[in-house]
């Protein structure tokens, strides 16, 4: 898709953009074929360099320079092409405030699974997000991010693709849990699961040792990242409806990746019966 785009160009809105998806300008390679002349009465703008600059931004694997000039409400379009820098990232904490801590954070990079812990192997989040271009959260903007920021003393200069705004102009508002059962997603034995219960889950591992309940917290906050992939490629398809570019450009869903923990149901029965007297 971000061939296809020209409203990250200066002086180019989506208006115009469409205008030019219209006149059957529909990417760079034809943009650069067309007489300028031709291109200057569509968009009053002399586009070619500007569009070769493009190629050569995109040729370094450079989404800063498109995200740049990009309205934030299509950075969607980035997904595709940048598919293999991006970290879907998920945090746990004990509290809404940032002067509390971290105990757990989930990354999934389309590829592999990784965990940290608090008290185990946490700091090794620094070195590893620098890995990445793009992070993908849910409501990240708000708090996962600021508050990895303050924890860790870092700056998070990833381009920030938070599908909480990104499914709400899809008609997809609430919690990601939310969003997750409208599109179908089951979680299984997570599905009682929520941020909450996740507070009992730490420090019953943290106070009674329970590595059942700090497995069962890792699995709840992996599915977290796993299923930010699945949300961002559904999202994407259904903006691309909204162009001239579906089905041709549709990605087909990702295979699904097995969750590296499982949940242990007798430890969810037991805080269950504790905290709310249910089973």
């Amino acid at each position: 898709m971000i061939k296809n785009t020209f409203c990250h160009l200066p002086g180019i809105g989506i208006g115009t953009e469409r205008t030019l998806w219209e006149s059957g300008i529909h990417s760079w390679d034809y943009a650069l074929r067309t007489p300028d002349d031709e291109l200057r009465k569509l968009t009053r703008k002399d586009l070619r360099g500007a569009i070769e600059q493009s190629q050569k931004e995109l040729e370094s694997c450079n989404p800063h320079y498109f995200a740049a000039g990009l309205p934030a409400g299509q950075h969607w379009r980035l997904f595709s092409r940048f598919r293999d820098s991006i970290a879907y990232i998920d945090i746990e904490t004990p509290g809404l405030d940032y002067n509390s801590t971290i105990t757990t954070i989930a990354l999934y990079d389309g590829k592999s699974v990784y965990h940290y812990v608090n008290g185990k192997n946490l700091e090794e989040f620094k070195q590893q997000i620098q890995q990445y271009k793009v992070v993908v959260t849910y409501n990240g903007k708000c708090f996962d991010v600021p508050f990895l920021e303050r924890f860790f003393r870092i700056q998070m200069k990833q381009i920030h693709i938070d599908l909480r705004y990104l499914l709400k102009s899809l008609g997809y508002s609430g919690g990601l849990k939310a969003c997750e059962a409208k599109l179908g997603i089951d979680r299984g034995e997570l599905g009682g699961i929520d941020g909450f219960f996740a507070v009992h889950l730490w420090y019953e591992y943290k106070l009674r040792g329970n590595e059942k309940a700090l497995e069962t917290l890792l699995a709840y906050n992996i599915e977290d990242v796993l299923n930010l992939e699945q949300l961002l490629t559904f999202a994407y398809n259904r903006k691309l409806q909204e162009t001239p570019f579906h089905p041709s450009h549709a990605l087909s869903m990702p295979k699904e990746m097995p969750n590296p923990f499982k949940a242990d149901t007798q430890t969810i029965r037991t805080l269950k019966k504790r905290f709310y007297g249910a089973w």
